[in-house]
């Protein structure tokens, strides 16, 4: 059975710690009952001479002879990044964490257009009822958390917005 194409292009993801630490310390964009949206917008290049001192040093990697891009060259990443904080104490179950991060992830594709650039994280904040989704993987569950997902994006990418 061939495998089903994704229907919408997904965001890059974080995956340094030291970028999750950056983002977390950041105050939360928005938040549901469940989640919570932390951004941290893409450093704006800085001219040289504009700070003051003098320009910074060529480096060996800027002589490029063959037109590809330089060793160094820090702005040739994605410009959106997409990270996910699902903790053990708010979703005991594998199969529980692994339903809500597929979610958050699909969501960030559908998203994607309306989110500014930067570094993105949607945490679980807190548990989903047990009562009320009996299955760890049930499709009440994964509709619940698309619809909320839904709902929190486009609130970040409102308030994200100048």
């Amino acid at each position: 059975m061939p495998r089903r194409q994704p229907a919408v292009e997904a965001m890059a993801r974080i995956v340094a710690s030291a970028d999750f630490e950056r983002v977390l310390r950041s105050r939360s964009r928005a938040s549901t009952v469940h989640f919570a949206v932390h951004h941290l917008p893409a450093a704006r290049p800085t001219p040289p001479g504009l700070v003051g001192g003098p320009a910074p040093a060529k480096l060996s990697t800027d002589l490029n002879q063959d037109g590809e891009r330089p060793v160094d060259d820090s702005a040739a990443g994605p410009s959106k990044r997409l990270g996910v904080v699902v903790p053990k104490r708010h979703a005991r179950r594998a199969v529980t964490r692994s339903l809500l991060k597929r979610q958050i992830y699909a969501a960030g594709g559908r998203h994607v257009a309306a989110l500014p650039n930067g570094l993105w994280i949607v945490r679980l904040r807190a548990p989903f009822e047990r009562d009320r989704f009996a299955s760890a993987a049930s499709r009440a569950l994964r509709d619940a958390a698309r619809a909320e997902l839904d709902e929190l994006l486009l609130a970040a990418s409102r308030v994200a917005t100048p």
